[in-house]
């Protein structure tokens, strides 16, 4: 039988089981209520003793398991902060995250129940934990628990460390899919930036390569998701959509083709390209919620960044007129939004009706434009250095003639 020292004060871990057990047997009446409590007190103690923290934490949730319903939002704080702490105590990783799985697993039981609270607690249980499994499998507890209890808006402003997350947590892919699906949902849901929500997107679907056709078939609904949300994004122009394997494999799709061609239309040609398109694949527009009037504004604006590409650096009103089809007083006033959205930096030459761009966003940066940029480096390096030369080798001679002039005077 094991002897139990006893102290001055009352461990805090015997306190909460103590506590805890009053609240779940008070209504058996004092006689019985008494006797569980001091036997689960008697266990618990045994426990400590012994080092069995895993017992330990195991007991504790089962008895805190009512107090959601019975006590104080501040006592279950309190109670759940020493449960919690009690994932410090073992030396084995294996034995904490089996902890941290107990009680992660019992928080998140009834998600409805004092959601925001619950939250909390699954936060500080993160907090204490040192192992990057045990921390990622909390966390997805918490995600789940905010998507289910619907308080997501507490856990939202984490996703802006994601990028340090995922270099503690050094995920295996199906966890990155996993983690990156349900916070592009969960963003797309609670009304928050279309933007965060594409780019959370687009990872989930960089997670998959061309390798697999069973696994990138499981990609098709989201990558069709991707490209509709692309191209009804007012503020979105540039994606390296096409060659991704999870998106490519639509254009071979006899459902998806047309999404596909549609996007291939966004990314590379200009609004002649769309008009044909629409014409002929309206209804399918519609089935997806674009809105014919928005999909032209911003494929003007896409067409405008191609001319500034491909007109060497001058874009005649003529041209633009003619591309965008609008009327002659719409050219101004369209270079403008251009500007505005930081898609061209130009000088307008309304005496000689044309535009002189010094700046465009490309539409695509892929394999090709990364060798453009390499080239340009490189040129530029070598003009650096050809100037940093010239620079030197003045240098040289100048110093040469005052040392001569010196000797001259001397």
């Amino acid at each position: 039988m094991t002897t139990v020292v006893p102290t001055s004060e009352e461990d805090p871990a015997l306190a909460v089981v103590r506590f805890t057990a009053d609240l779940s047997w008070a209504d058996a009446g004092p006689e019985v209520a008494e006797g569980q409590v001091s036997r689960l007190v008697v266990e618990a103690q045994e426990c400590m003793v012994q080092n069995r923290w895993l017992d330990l934490a195991s007991l504790m949730v089962t008895s805190a398991d009512v107090i959601f319903s019975k006590a104080s939002e501040k006592d279950i704080e309190c109670i759940y902060t020493v449960i919690c702490n009690l994932v410090k105590k073992p030396e084995s990783l294996d034995q904490v995250h089996e902890m941290a799985e107990l009680i992660a697993t019992k928080v998140t039981q009834q998600p409805s129940e004092k959601p925001a609270l619950r939250l909390k607690i699954l936060f500080n249980l993160y907090n204490l934990l040192e192992n990057p499994y045990s921390q990622f499998f909390v966390y997805m507890k918490a995600l789940n628990l905010a998507i289910n209890g619907k308080v997501t808006e507490h856990i939202v402003p984490s996703f802006k460390k994601m990028d340090n997350f995922l270099r503690e947590w050094n995920l295996g892919v199906n966890d990155r899919r996993d983690l990156f699906l349900k916070v592009a949902n969960v963003l797309k849901d609670s009304k928050s930036s279309a933007k965060d929500s594409f780019n959370f997107l687009v990872k989930y679907l960089d997670t998959f390569s061309g390798d697999d056709a069973l696994s990138l078939a499981e990609a098709k609904e989201e990558a069709v998701h991707t490209v509709i949300d692309f191209i009804k994004a007012p503020d979105m122009f540039q994606g390296d959509l096409l060659d991704m394997p999870a998106i490519a494999q639509l254009e071979k799709d006899t459902k998806y083709e047309l999404v596909y061609q549609l996007l291939k239309i966004f990314l590379t040609q200009r609004l002649d390209a769309y008009m044909a398109f629409h014409s002929s694949n309206s209804d399918l527009l519609k089935s997806y919620g674009l809105v014919h009037e928005d999909c032209v504004a911003k494929m003007r604006l896409l067409s405008l960044v191609d001319l500034a590409t491909s007109e060497s650096g001058q874009i005649p009103y003529s041209l633009i007129k003619d591309t965008l089809q609008i009327e002659d007083n719409e050219v101004e006033p369209w270079i403008v939004k251009a500007i505005t959205s930081k898609l061209i930096d130009c000088r307008i030459d309304q005496i000689n009706q044309v535009v002189i761009v010094s700046r465009c966003t490309e539409r695509v940066f892929g394999h090709h434009e990364w060798e453009f940029l390499r080239t340009k480096l490189a040129n530029w390096r070598g003009n650096i250095t050809n100037v940093i030369s010239t620079i030197q080798a003045n240098k040289i001679t100048e110093d040469s003639t005052q040392a001569v002039q010196g000797l001259t005077i001397r």
